[in-house]
């Protein structure tokens, strides 16, 4: 099955007004272009994989994507409100929330909330 599931939520991101607002630093994928602007979103796709075979034909996909929020100590107080706002997004485009921990990054001094999705896209026709 073929689905860009990267391109769905790319677009998804940018196009949310809300989450434009409050995440100043943008939206990448795996790796932020400017390191040095918070709060910034990264989303990470975590698994794309065929699943449920009929005759050796995949009937659906199964994807999982980390979506990151990173903020520093002049911005960590947007960090629920954007997490309420990825929510939010996440759920309006059929994704399920299975995990989210509250992390510091120690090194660099800076919070990082990841939060788990994953959705499953059925074949045309089923």
């Amino acid at each position: 099955m073929s689905f860009d599931a990267k391109a769905e939520l790319s677009a998804a991101l940018v196009n949310d007004f809300s989450l434009k607002e409050l995440v100043t630093g943008g939206f990448h994928n795996r790796i932020a272009s400017d390191i040095n602007v918070y709060p910034r979103i990264i989303y990470t796709e975590l698994k794309n994989a065929d699943d449920l075979y009929t005759d050796n034909q995949p009937q659906s996909a199964e994807v999982r994507f980390q979506i990151s929020i990173f903020t520093n100590s002049n911005t960590v107080s947007k960090e629920t409100k954007i997490a309420k706002e990825i929510d939010r997004l996440m759920k309006s485009i059929g994704y399920g929330r299975y995990d989210s921990q509250d992390l510091y990054e120690e090194a660099d001094k800076i919070f990082h909330k990841a939060m788990r999705y994953k959705k499953s896209f059925f074949k045309e026709g089923k």
